[in-house]
């Protein structure tokens, strides 16, 4: 399978739900975006990265990590975006040290914020592209609106990603529903939702 590298082109937030981001990707040579939907902390500690302006007083976990590798010579070579499962993107960190190459398994978000850090490229397969990659249609606008459009269409796009975050979406839900969400949010290690799933569950037992 071949590999597709992408950029980081940006975090959007949600207009109408609190606490939700979207990390989007873009395919280096097309105009496919890849959104996924990351936790507070993990797009706080992207976001660090991007704004090489901004240093914290103190390492945040990514740059505990970073620190450590540089320690003792570990390099993050590359990430690879290299499964989709039930909306859960699963992806791993290629480093060396001594010559010797290790695969190790990451969140998507982490994997993220440390190829940042090492300047490490980040890649998927091409298959993975075709599944959730999406395109970004703007009427022609001025330059200082394309952001805001780009919003505005990103925001869309993870609404109902969001929606099950949210106690309101949660009440629309089956009991069905319900317990996949929460099977959903365990895996992708999303606790916070997954409380507040789990909370709802209880509500109708």
């Amino acid at each position: 399978m071949s590999l597709v590298r992408l950029n980081i082109k940006g975090i959007s937030y949600s207009q109408t739900q609190n606490g939700a981001y979207a990390l989007i990707l873009s395919e280096v040579d097309g105009d496919r975006k890849l959104p996924i939907v990351i936790g507070a902390f993990e797009a706080q500690s992207i976001a660090i990265a991007l704004e090489k302006e901004i240093k914290p007083p103190r390492p945040l976990t990514h740059d505990l990590f970073k620190n450590f590798s540089d320690r003792f010579d570990i390099v993050v070579k590359q990430v690879i975006i290299h499964k989709l499962v039930d909306g859960v993107f699963y992806s791993s960190l290629i480093c060396e040290r001594d010559k010797i190459e290790e695969i190790i398994d990451a969140r998507t978000s982490d994997a993220i914020a440390l190829a940042l850090r090492f300047n490490a490229p980040i890649f998927t397969y091409k298959n993975i592209l075709d599944k959730a990659g999406i395109y970004l249609k703007v009427n022609p606008k001025k330059d200082d609106e394309d952001e805001e459009d780009d919003n505005i269409l990103m925001d869309d796009m993870i609404t109902e990603e969001i929606e099950s975050r949210s106690e309101e979406g949660l009440q629309k839900k089956t009991l069905d529903e319900l317990h996949k969400l929460l099977d959903k949010a365990v895996a992708n290690e999303d606790y916070e939702a997954a409380a507040r799933i789990r909370d709802e569950i209880s509500k109708r037992n």
